[in-house]
Formats: structure tokens, sequence, C-alpha cells
């Protein structure tokens, strides 16, 4: 017999059992209910295996740095991970947004010849466990990735390559996180050597970090308000630039005449004295970074806020740098000055 045959005699062959009910369903659907089970199944067929398993968080805590609450997670590989918005939060990084992509636009990490750190941030790790959605996947970062993304901003700067304010301020908090991360990390390490660290209070490590934090945070704060230099230039008649820009150098001898010389007798020399300049002319230290926490800054707070008093009277009444200066010394006298002291009448002149 042909196999040509032996097609055509099985194919009236009775169907039976499981074939016949399946027949029966078949001929019961529409076709385009037979279509749409033919494409699934296709798809069924060419799908891709299933993805890996995500890493899972068996530990979970709050890490505080100053004032920022950053949670931080252990994973069951081992992995520690803080999410991107703690990282953009550490490093004084303001406002909201997505933490990746505000990272992954900074110059710091852009100029870096080792492109290992954009990679990171580029690619964050997918953990389950992070979010209060069970079964919703969150992003995150090795918590070494925030060491990393410190020390390529620091060398941003030795590079000059940090030039707006906001950048620069991110290398303050970025040098004053390595100095603290190696201060609990040796503190760490000798706990351990010692075993201490079984003893010791479980967060007493996270405390002193804090306390470090905070002392840095101190020192680096903004005691000047941005309208007090505003405000100096549109009574000189100048071209207000912004707080990116670097401001002209003789507004620092203004802020000696109208802040430091008027709070207290010799105070402007014992702020000098303790920070004297280099051989190229700069200070190590602002002058207000000596100023005491529950003397020197409340009383400068006070100050500048009469001198914020007195340029907006001026300003409003159209008066110019000269008739402000006049009524600073009629109201604000230099410490141990009986004398006004003469002015160039130099309405709106540029700066030398």
């Amino acid at each position: 017999m042909k196999k040509s045959d032996s097609k055509v005699e099985n194919s009236h062959k009775p169907v039976s059992g499981r074939a016949k009910g399946g027949i029966a369903r078949k001929e019961k659907l529409t076709p385009e209910r037979r279509s749409e089970i033919a494409r699934n199944a296709a798809k069924a067929r060419h799908a891709p295996s299933d993805p890996p398993e995500l890493p899972v968080a068996t530990h979970k805590g709050v890490l505080t740095i100053g004032d920022l609450k950053i949670p931080c997670f252990v994973l069951n590989d081992g992995r520690r991970v803080i999410s991107g918005r703690g990282m953009t939060a550490a490093i004084g990084m303001k406002g909201r947004g997505q933490g990746i992509a505000r990272i992954s636009g900074l110059r710091a990490i852009n100029s870096l010849e080792n492109k290992a750190l954009s990679l990171a941030i580029g690619t964050p790790i997918q953990f389950l466990g992070g979010s209060p959605k069970i079964g919703d996947p969150s992003d995150g970062f090795e918590a070494t990735v925030l060491q990393d993304l410190c020390e390529a901003l620091l060398i941003a700067q030795e590079q000059g390559v940090l030039t707006t304010e906001h950048e620069k301020r991110y290398a303050q908090f970025a040098s004053m996180l390595i100095r603290s991360f190696a201060r609990v990390g040796i503190l760490g390490l000798v706990d351990e050597a010692t075993g201490y660290q079984a003893v010791r209070p479980g967060d007493a490590l996270q405390q002193y970090l804090q306390m470090l934090v905070r002392k840095e945070l101190a020192v680096w704060a903004k005691k000047f308000p941005d309208e007090y230099y505003e405000n100096i230039y549109k009574l000189r008649g100048w071209t207000w630039p912004g707080m990116g820009k670097n401001r002209y150098s003789v507004v620092a001898h203004y802020t000696r005449d109208l802040v430091y010389e008027r709070m207290a007798p010799g105070l402007l020399k014992d702020l000098e004295d303790k920070s004297p300049k280099d051989e190229k002319g700069a200070r190590e230290n602002k002058l207000h970074q000596w100023l005491t926490g529950d003397i020197g800054d409340p009383m400068l707070a006070s100050h500048l806020q009469s001198i914020l008093t007195l340029q907006r009277l001026a300003i409003a009444n159209g008066w110019g740098w000269q008739k402000f200066m006049n009524m600073v010394d009629q109201v604000m006298k230099k410490k141990g000055q009986t004398l006004d002291l003469p002015f160039s009448p130099d309405e709106g002149a540029s700066p030398g």
C-alpha cells in the first residue's frame, strides 16, 4: 500500500477519546477565537525563557547622615544597597527627581576616563523587598558607589571641572562624607579586631557618623543669603550675574566693612588671625566659620537682617551705594568709630 493511500485511509478512521472532545470544542469556536488561540500558542513557543530571579532584601534599615534619612538594604547575595535618591541627598543635591538620571548628568562623572562609575550608575540593581508594594522591584546602588561618586567629585574639583555653586557644594559634601566614612571605618575595624563589636550598642557607629556629619555641616552652613550679594550689585548699579558666577573681589571688602567691623570691637582682626592668607592671598576658611554656634552665629544672623533691611529701604527709594552707606554709618557705626568716614561718590562705578 502506498503512503498516500495510507494517509487517506487513516483520515477516515473514527476519532475517539480526548481527540474527539477537542475537535468538538474546536467546531464550536468562532474563527476569530481560533485565530487568537493560534497566535497565543505561537507567542508561547517563541517566548524567551523566564528571566533570572531578582535578589531579595533580607535586612533593611535607615542610614542617618546629618538630617537625611536614607533607606538601605542588605540583599540575599550579600550586597549592601542604597537608593538613588539617597545618593543625591547624600551629596547635597536638592530638589526632587529621579536620582539615577540626575547623578548621571553630573560633569564630574562624564569627565572621568574610567567609565566604571558611569556604568554602575546607569545600570542600577533591581531587587525585591525594597518597595511597600509586595512584588514590585526597587532600584538601588551598591553602597560603595556612593564613595566612588564622592571620590569622582573631588577629582573633578581638583581638575577644575566643577564651576557652578551647586557643583562646588556637591564637592564639599563629598569631602565631608569621605572623611567621615574613613573615621567610622577605622573604628569598625578596631571593634572587630578587639571583639568589641559584639557588645557595643547596635547603632553606635551610625551615631558617631551622624555626629561627624552634623559638625561638618555646621561648618559649611550657608550664613549669607543670596539677597545680600544681589542687593550690593543693585546698589552699585552692576548687572547681577547670579550666584553661579564669581563675585567681584571688592565685594569681600564690602563685607568686611558692613559686617565684621560693625559686629563687635576687634572681631575682624581675631577672625583674620585665625584664618591667615596664604601666599596667593587666599584664606583656607571663611571668616564666619570661626564664629561660635551659641553666640557668634545668632549675632551674625541678626546683623545681616539689619543690613538687608537697610539695603531694601535704599533700593525701594531709588538710592545708590553712597546713600546706603551713609545710612549704615548713621545707625550701625563701626565699633570704636566716632566720626563718619568719608566715601568717594562713585555711584555706578565698576570695580577695579
